[in-house]
């Protein structure tokens, strides 16, 4: 750092010489702050402290400088150019002047008040001299409040002077309208805004209250009339004790009635009663808490009382002669309140132990309220009308939509395509109708019946479908529990009552004998004896012939004893291959006498057509051609005998139907020895 040059020396390079003692080289802070303001401040000394000389002058200095005119260098200063003239509604624009003040309106309708203080406010707007009156609105006032005269300017006398803001004050009166409103006081701006125009003002007044308003301030008055009873300690005393009980209404005796869960609540307290509904699940009931609310029950009225309206009125003490209390309600007794009558069939242990204590009741028993359900109604249904199946009609009653009775489906695969046939003729006294012949057709399937009566030239009758395909309900069954005729019921002079016309069944056809061969079990002897009678007559030889071969049975068989129902017989015989005849025409008994009685000799002939018949109705088996070399391979011995286990197992391998009553009877021909069975006779019933 260089210091101050010699005095008279010229600042140049070795006429200054440096102060070595000098050590602070930074420069001055020219910024502060003043009264929390960021301001800027001369320095006064350079850097390294050095003083400076430029500023020294103080501050009326440096003004003075700075206003004196440099007339000498720049002449006289020209005259600043007056102010620019600013109009009123840009001066006073948003400028308003607001005065609190208040009108008195009568009431000339109401007793209970007289006038009506209604409280306003004045604005008076600066910028054009328009006034506006405004009245805040009160809420539920039930009086058209807000903006009562609209911004204008208001006229003060009859020559049509207007409001200026000269004309308002503190404690005066204004008329507008034929309404007088006093002027009660004033905002801070309007006062400040009349104070600097030299307007002296009136003190404040106090704004004038409605004495309707205030009168429903007030609480209001009650009555009390002094008691013995101190409510004050019951209140303290039984303070969230209630006691609870568990009640039902029985509604089951009126119409749409039904039976309902309570919980009564009885509160100590203040002896008040609450009843709240119990809700179950998908109960299809508004989820309402309570059936009734907190209160107290009269228990009896007094007789003036009956007329009392109640709906409208609260009752007091004057209608009442006796409330319920907490001895009213005990389980197992029923109370009537507000018209419903309340089972207590169980209540809570805190009520229990109440009225241990207080009554002496010390076992409250729980009474079962629960119904048994009663039996399920057996729908019956309506009587039958007559048309179509029984079936079809009570569809009807079970469901909306009527569908289609089931069907056996097992019975329809297993008797598809099968149909009985039967000639019949019909029983009418008329004589035209004892030529007319009628083949019925009962279908398996489905055990329906169809009637066709064969056409028959020149008869005078057309011929063709005389009934379709129907169920008949048999004339002795009822129309509820209708009985159809079945297959067993056909047979040769059975009597068939169709819809009031009565059929003798005179013949059938070979697939019928066939169809009761295999069911013989479910026939009756009758319908069995009336099929034997008519193979035999359709085999019955000539009278001359007839005689010897009965001769011939007679000196072979001795005499027979009483045979068994035919029915019990399930085994075919030789012969017609029918289970009703057996060889030559005899009855089937018969030959089972005869191969009892001889059973070295089972009879020759007897057996040998039984074979024939065999051979021509089982000519076609696949396996005929294997059956001895199948039994000679177990027969070891070569004795023509077999085990009967592993004769039939033989069978069995062999596909060989044994459940066949030609192959049953045939089996029990066949000699047999210790528990074996020749099964020489089976295998040339199965050889070419």
């Amino acid at each position: 750092m260089v210091s101050n040059p010699v005095h008279g020396l010229p600042f140049l390079p070795g006429t200054s010489f440096k102060d070595s003692t000098k050590t602070a080289f930074h420069r001055s802070q020219t910024l502060g702050y003043r009264n929390g303001y960021a301001v800027v401040r001369r320095p006064t000394v350079g850097i390294g402290g050095e003083r400076l000389q430029v500023n020294q002058l103080s501050q009326a200095e440096l003004d003075e400088l700075a206003n004196k005119a440099t007339i000498l260098t720049y002449g006289q200063p020209k005259q600043a150019p007056p102010a620019e003239f600013i109009p009123a509604h840009v001066a006073f624009d948003k400028k308003v002047l607001k005065f609190d003040a208040y009108f008195q309106e009568d009431v000339p309708m109401s007793t209970e008040e007289h006038y009506r203080i209604r409280q306003v406010n004045i604005y008076y707007y600066l910028e054009d001299d328009s006034m506006s009156v405004m009245e805040p609105v009160v809420e539920n006032s039930g009086i058209l409040q807000g903006k009562l005269i609209k911004r204008q300017r208001l006229t003060k006398n009859d020559q049509g002077d207007h409001y200026h803001w000269k004309d308002l004050n503190r404690g005066i009166n204004i008329t507008i309208y034929g309404k007088t409103f006093r002027i009660v006081d004033c905002d801070q701006f309007t006062q400040v805004f009349l104070e600097s125009q030299g307007i002296e003002l009136n003190p404040p007044e106090k704004m004038a209250l409605d004495p309707y308003t205030e009168l429903r301030k007030q609480p209001l008055r009650k009555y009390v009339t002094p008691s013995d009873f101190d409510q004050l300690k019951q209140f303290l005393t039984f303070d969230k004790q209630v006691l609870r009980f568990y009640a039902i209404w029985d509604d089951t005796d009126s119409m749409f009635g039904e039976c309902r869960n309570y919980i009564i609540h009885y509160y100590l307290m203040d002896d008040t009663v609450e009843i709240r509904e119990v809700h179950e699940r998908n109960d299809g009931r508004d989820p309402f808490p309570l059936l009734m609310n907190r209160q107290r029950m009269p228990k009896i009225l007094v007789e003036n009382a009956k007329n009392f309206p109640q709906c409208v009125l609260e009752i007091s003490d004057q209608e009442v002669l006796e409330w319920y209390t907490a001895k009213d309600f005990i389980v197992g007794k029923s109370l009537t309140i507000l018209g419903r009558t309340f089972f207590i069939y169980d209540c809570d242990p805190f009520t229990r132990q109440y009225y241990k204590e207080k009554f002496g009741l010390s076992d409250l028993p729980r009474i079962d309220v629960s119904k048994k359900e009663p039996p399920p109604v057996k729908p019956e249904l309506p009587p039958y009308n007559g048309y179509g199946l029984v079936e079809d009609s009570a569809q009807n009653c079970f469901v909306l939509i009527p569908k289609a009775p089931k069907k056996d489906v097992i019975k329809m695969l297993m008797y598809d395509n099968k149909v009985l046939r039967y000639l019949a003729a019909l029983e009418s006294p008329i004589p035209e109708d004892k030529d007319r012949r009628f083949v019925f057709s009962y279908f398996l399937a489905s055990d329906m019946i169809s009637i066709f009566e064969p056409p028959v030239r020149n008869s005078g009758i057309i011929g063709g479908k005389y009934l379709g395909r129907t169920k008949v309900v048999k004339p002795s069954s009822t129309a509820d529990n209708p009985i159809y005729y079945g297959p067993t019921d056909f047979f040769i002079g059975a009597v068939i009552e169709v819809f009031g016309h009565r059929f003798v069944i005179l013949d059938t056809d070979d697939y019928v004998l066939k169809y009761m061969e295999s069911n013989a079990a479910q026939y009756s002897p009758e319908a069995l004896l009336s099929i034997q009678n008519r193979v035999q007559r359709q085999e019955a030889p000539a009278p001359g012939l007839e005689k010897e071969k009965q001769q011939e049975i007679e000196n072979v068989v001795t005499p027979l004893p009483d045979y068994p129902k035919l029915s019990e017989q399930g085994t075919a015989c030789a012969g017609s291959g029918s289970t009703f005849t057996g060889t030559k025409g005899r009855p089937w008994i018969m030959d089972q006498e005869l191969s009892k009685q001889t059973k070295e000799d089972p009879g020759v002939q007897e057996l040998e057509a039984l074979i024939d018949t065999i051979q021509k109705q089982l000519k076609d088996h696949p396996c005929k051609d294997n059956i001895r070399e199948a039994f000679q391979t177990y027969d070891k011995e070569a004795s023509g005998y077999v085990d009967k286990e592993m004769f039939f197992k033989i069978c069995d391998s062999l596909n060989l139907p044994t459940d066949d009553s030609l192959i049953k009877e045939l089996i029990r021909l066949c000699p047999h020895r210790e528990d074996k069975i020749n099964y020489h006779h089976l295998v040339r019933a199965f050889s070419s």
